[in-house]
């Protein structure tokens, strides 16, 4: 499916063999291909699998398995996190057609991802730290349970209407700066934030967290993170990366 968008769906620690054929049906329905599986089951791939794939089993042993939501996230530029509630974490919601639109616009230029959380649980504060904005699903208030495929799908198919739209979008002047590229971002943003004293070097996560939403609401393309830096370099001469051990 070489004329698909650049967009990968990333299922985080999915617990049910059977979820995962299924989400390789939906997407494929839409014309979609990439699947990622953060820490899947040993044995996903199975009867169960199989049979829920149907005829997506291309897909479903095409999928790549990962240890980790970087990993699956690397190269990446706009990060997506779907949920079935409001969090109160002052992460930006858009609604999945804002999602489809965005995820469109920016795919042109760097991968995308929709990350989508464990079946019962969905995604925890610190895979959200990794998105730029959650997709919000609005379902029935007095019952929103939603199948782990089930919101693929519904997701997908708003991707599928918005590319059948055919809309010509301006490129980006610059691709969005990735999540790795970000988690640099921030280290050295804590490093200046606690050496210049505005910092409380006992909890500096709760700031952290917030500071994280607000850049994140901004979705900073590369060339404004290279400012960003830069102005951090010379505000502190020295903070800038550090090498590895």
């Amino acid at each position: 499916m070489s004329s698909a968008p650049d967009i990968r769906f990333v299922l985080f620690e999915p617990t049910h063999p059977g979820n995962i054929g299924s989400v390789a049906r939906a997407i494929k329905t839409m014309g979609f291909d990439q699947l990622y599986l953060v820490n899947p089951p040993p044995e996903y791939i199975c009867p169960d699998s199989r049979a829920m794939a149907s005829g997506a089993q291309d897909v479903l042993h095409g999928a790549r398995a990962v240890a980790s939501l970087p990993e699956a996230l690397e190269g990446c530029g706009l990060v997506l996190g779907a949920s079935a509630r409001h969090r109160r974490i002052g992460c930006p919601e858009v609604d999945p057609r804002e999602c489809a639109r965005q995820a469109m616009e920016n795919a042109a230029s760097k991968p995308v991802a929709l990350v989508f959380g464990p079946e019962r649980s969905g995604l925890a504060n610190e895979q959200l730290d990794l998105c730029s904005a959650i997709v919000y699903i609005p379902a029935n208030p007095d019952y929103s349970s939603l199948n782990l495929s089930q919101a693929v799908q519904i997701l997908a198919y708003e991707l599928r209407q918005q590319q059948i739209l055919e809309r010509e979008l301006p490129p980006r002047e610059s691709p969005l700066a990735g999540p790795a590229a970000m988690e640099l971002f921030y280290e050295h943003f804590e490093r200046v934030l606690l050496a210049s004293g505005f910092l409380n070097p006992q909890n500096p996560r709760h700031l952290m967290r917030r500071l994280r939403r607000l850049f994140n609401r901004a979705q900073v393309d590369e060339n404004e993170l290279n400012i960003l830096r830069g102005i951090l370099s010379a505000v502190a001469p020295g903070s800038g990366p550090r090498p590895k051990p």
